[in-house]
């Protein structure tokens, strides 16, 4: 991958992990299209904020469109909503899977075959830990868990052409997310590390999938878990 003008289209850069990716990758000299429909927080030459509710296909199709030739993609943009069985909201859920599956693959449809015919690429893609289950959150464990299949299929389609497609899955993280009035019935569980994972330890595990140095590493979904999958004693 080139080190000259290197584009990459961070969605979700207005707030918690897409914020801090995309501050990360201009920190690094990277030119960053942040797509979010919440006012960008960044002043910063090498940034463009366009404003686009991923949750509208149309829409994110023709943004994506205006960003064909980025060198990589870091889709962070993500909602929670909880409910147990029998209080599911078919709209919440649909509403997810909008914004975290279908604006993924709407704009990996777009960006990926250039990618492809140019030889090289990035595609990391944030899930969670919560996509292996837990009470009361299925649709969200439900549509971060989709991630991880996109990931393994679309890295066996590109990896010959130098393409590379990742998942990074945190644990609860230090976000606005946490604040969502939608979830306050259910409390983020630390991870044994004892601290909430900061968004910055996402975002410098990402920039580094990002980087010329991990073109061997492929379909793989790498837990950020503070000790949460360890079985201590």
């Amino acid at each position: 991958m080139s080190n000259e003008a290197r584009r990459a289209v961070v969605t979700g850069s207005s707030s918690g992990i897409g914020l801090a990716v995309a501050q990360t990758l201009l920190a690094q000299g990277w030119q960053v299209a942040g797509f979010d429909v919440a006012p960008p927080r960044i002043s910063h030459p090498g940034f463009s904020a366009v404003e686009v509710d991923l949750t509208h296909g149309p829409a994110t199709d023709a943004a994506a469109q205006e960003w064909i030739g980025a060198h990589a993609l870091v889709h962070a943009a993500g909602v929670l909503r909880v409910a147990p069985l029998g209080e599911l909201s078919a709209a919440e859920g649909e509403l997810m899977w909008r914004l975290h599956v279908d604006a993924a693959s709407r704009i990996a449809g777009v960006l990926v075959p250039e990618m492809a015919r140019n030889g090289d690429g990035r595609i990391v893609l944030v899930g969670s830990r919560v996509s292996r289950g837990i009470a009361g959150r299925s649709q969200y464990a439900a549509t971060k868990a989709a991630l991880g299949s996109l990931a393994r299929s679309w890295a066996a389609e590109t990896v010959r052409q130098g393409v590379t497609v990742n998942v990074v899955s945190p644990a609860a993280t230090h976000t606005a997310m946490l604040d969502d009035p939608a979830r306050q019935s259910t409390s983020p569980r630390l991870p044994p590390l004892g601290r909430l994972i900061q968004p910055e330890e996402v975002a410098s595990l990402v920039a580094y999938l990002l980087s010329p140095a991990a073109a061997a590493i492929t379909g793989q979904d790498i837990q950020i878990c503070g000790g949460a999958s360890l079985e201590l004693g």
